[in-house]
């Protein structure tokens, strides 16, 4: 029963940088931000972090957005016009919250349907709506940290835990932060690239049990035990008047007493 959730992005300032602008520019952005695992939260290291924004912000504002049949079209549409209208009550709420530098509007020349520029807030605190909740829309928020505890702390401190995604060439950091960071799914210097055998699903708030492989059988397998009796049964003869010293029960509580 996987529920979504509020992916983190970690990127370390060693990580390669223009290999983690690819990924984290696709992992929110393609299928119009409408994908459960999307990196919607992206954790950078302060010494990179203005780098980072700089050149984030300036690929999510060349983003081709158009109709889906046009081959061209890198983002589209949003699903339902109720749906567009909560997103941009999101982009609202971020504007109170964070600071925009990308998006927020209708694409330029765009003039109706659910249409919306992918969006970048920066510096955005903890507490925010747009750190916080589900967005499901090209809308991302992103955040510094300065120390490994920090990043683990801001990336667990949502009620979600579906994925996660680790940027760094440190192979002891990658591991001991894929352990710490409460997800049900991490990947290292990639997105979202996966055998369809391995186990998906998150924790927390992101649902219950994982498919994949074996896993899809036991998840929509109803199991039940039933238990048949093929010889005797000694039982205790509760309330019985006496009892018989060579009961197994009776006998084995006589050899303790």
């Amino acid at each position: 029963m996987e529920l979504g959730g509020k992916s983190p992005a970690i990127v370390f300032a060693d990580a390669d940088l223009e290999a983690a602008l690819d990924s984290t520019l696709f992992g929110v952005f393609s299928l119009n931000g409408e994908r459960c695992t999307a990196s919607s939260r992206i954790l950078v290291e302060r010494s990179v972090y203005d780098d980072f924004v700089a050149r984030y912000a300036e690929r999510a504002r060349n983003i081709r957005v158009g109709p889906p049949a046009d081959p061209a079209t890198e983002v589209g549409a949003l699903v339902h016009p109720e749906h567009y209208e909560r997103v941009l009550g999101y982009v609202e709420a971020g504007r109170a919250e964070a600071t925009l530098i990308a998006g927020g509007t209708r694409p330029e020349g765009v003039t109706e349907g659910n249409y919306l520029a992918p969006t970048v807030f920066v510096d955005v605190p903890r507490t925010a709506r747009i750190f916080q909740e589900e967005i499901f829309g090209p809308v991302v928020a992103i955040t510094p940290f300065d120390t490994e505890d920090e990043a683990v702390d801001l990336a667990n401190d949502v009620e979600y835990g579906l994925a996660a995604y680790i940027w760094t060439r440190d192979l002891t950091r990658a591991h001991t932060v894929a352990e710490r960071v409460e997800a049900g799914m991490v990947w290292v210097n990639s997105h979202n690239v996966r055998d369809l055998r391995s186990p998906f699903g998150g924790i927390k708030a992101s649902g219950l049990g994982h498919e994949g492989g074996y896993r899809s059988l036991d998840f929509y397998t109803r199991e039940k035990a039933v238990h048949i009796t093929l010889g005797d049964v000694h039982t205790a003869r509760f309330g019985a008047s006496g009892y018989d010293d060579e009961d197994p029960f009776f006998a084995a509580r006589n050899v303790q007493a």
